[in-house]
């Protein structure tokens, strides 16, 4: 197979919530994600981003360890707040200088600033007053938020992402009422989608007009969407079909909208029967059609195995938050599909699916959907409860096979032509994780939280280097290794 591109921006990932902390420092404004957080019940265990690794305090030493670790990119995201305490008006000149400092600090060490303007944490005065719901306010907020970013930071980063899992942050907010702002209403859920999608549209706008003016670097810009390949976990017609309409609803849904400029039919007409179609108003479209992104990210764990779900079948059912495997329970949609458990394969203590190939068929998916768009994935990783030697060390083994194998599925993609560019491992640190805490642990570097957040390389660390080092080429010698233990 071809090798990985020679300018391959091998990288590692985090986001503002999850990882600085100093929710109030420095003229920082609240969060939905500060106020949610300590509501009661709505985390596990109370867990709060108040702190997270601390890295706005810590961030030089964080970029040396990215730095010994070789990493040539590090994708981060921006804080709204911190920007813009009050979500518009004035910046804040503290929270501009730290993101200058930190994109400074990367470039000295030659690693690449991949940014994303919004990963969930919306400043809570545009929620008060409607926040993704008030069409009027917040793609004109949403504009002027990234224009400034673009015109602050423009100068030296290249790679920009507009939004983050799109997905996750109107269904999980807006139908399934797990994150903010909390709403079971499927009906307001299909309306903030079209919302958010304008909003990246207007963002991509002003970044094309920007570069059109010379202020700011002809870099790239697009979204983060969530890849949650879907497969019918028999070939009986039920469930082919609901495999079918499970597509349709978490994959094209909200990939045709930025990469198409439409809505696609099935999934429309089947909210249209509910009555839960968004309010497309003349000019919506060909505004997406005319914001045209250079490239998607692809934020992969696991893919989805589906059948047909009776009339009378589950619906919505809790998410595992505890690290309890096999505490998941079945859900899905009365009369279209229900998510299955597949006994032919690996799941994680969260019951997520371990199935490197997924990686590989979504990307070819992709391809055959909207033609020969450069992919790279933002976001690729294992949560788990990291074991810790007598000597010290932490033995994360588990990551570095589930690393490896989605890899080796990533080189034979690109061995068959799909232009991928990059790939982030989430995450570079261990840090929050939105509803399960500090236990559900990602990073290639613990935090020790009982000894004022000390920094310590995992085995992974080391193995990532490795590959890093070799351009890939380890990544055969592990996997030798592996099959002769």
């Amino acid at each position: 197979m071809a090798g990985f591109p020679e300018d391959f921006l091998w990288g590692s990932s985090t986001a503002a919530y999850q990882v600085e902390g100093a929710y109030q420092q420095d003229g920082k404004g609240l969060s939905i994600w500060d106020v949610y957080s300590h509501l009661p019940g709505t985390t596990y265990q109370g867990t709060n981003g108040d702190v997270a690794a601390d890295h706005y305090n810590r961030f030089r030493e964080d970029v040396r360890l990215m730095s010994e670790l070789g990493l040539k990119s590090y994708r981060f995201s921006i804080a709204w707040a911190r920007i813009f305490p009050g979500g518009v008006g004035k910046p804040n000149p503290a929270g501009i200088q730290f993101y200058s400092q930190l994109i400074d600090e990367l470039l000295c060490y030659d690693i690449v600033p991949f940014v994303t303007l919004y990963h969930w944490d919306l400043p809570q005065a545009l929620q008060d007053q409607g926040g993704w719901e008030n069409r009027e306010l917040i793609v004109s907020a949403f504009a002027q938020y990234a224009k400034t970013c673009f015109e602050q930071f423009g100068d030296r980063v290249k790679y920009w992402i507009t939004l983050n899992e799109v997905i996750n942050f109107i269904m999980l907010g807006y139908r399934d009422g797990l994150h903010p702002p909390g709403v079971r209403d499927e009906g307001r859920a299909i309306e903030v989608s079209h919302i958010v999608n304008l909003a990246h549209a207007e963002a991509v706008a002003e970044y094309r007009q920007l570069v059109a003016q010379g202020k700011i670097l002809d870099g790239k810009i697009g979204i983060a969407h969530v890849l949650l390949p879907g497969f019918p976990i028999s070939v009986t017609p039920e469930d082919v079909r609901a495999c079918e309409y499970y597509e349709g609803m978490d994959f094209h849904w909200f990939y045709d909208p930025v990469l198409k400029g439409e809505y696609p039919p099935l999934i429309w007409d089947y909210y249209q029967r509910k009555g839960h179609t968004p309010t497309v108003l003349p000019g919506d479209l060909d505004l997406l059609k005319n914001t045209v992104n250079d490239f998607i990210g692809i934020n992969y764990y696991q893919s989805t195995f589906l059948a047909y779900n009776p009339p009378d079948g589950v619906g919505s059912a809790t998410i595992n938050t505890s690290g309890q495997k096999g505490s998941q329970p079945e859900s899905g949609i009365p009369d279209l599909f229900k998510k299955v458990r597949n006994p032919d394969i690996e799941y994680t203590d969260w019951d997520w699916a371990v199935y490197p190939e997924g990686l590989y068929e979504g990307m070819k998916r992709i391809r055959a959907r909207y033609g020969n768009i450069p992919l790279v994935i933002t976001e690729n990783g294992l949560g788990s409860k990291d074991a810790i030697a007598p000597t010290g060390e932490v033995l994360d083994q588990s990551r570095i096979d589930y690393i490896q194998k989605h890899l080796i599925w990533c080189k034979k993609a690109i061995a068959e032509g799909i232009p991928l560019f990059g790939y982030f491992a989430w995450s570079f640190i261990d840090l929050l994780s939105w509803l399960n805490g500090y236990q559900k642990q990602y990073g290639f570097v613990y935090v020790a939280r009982d000894r004022n957040l000390a920094r310590h390389p995992k085995q992974s660390y080391w193995w990532y280097q490795e590959v890093i080092q070799t351009h890939g080429e380890s990544l055969y010698l592990s996997q030798e290794k592996t099959a002769e233990s």
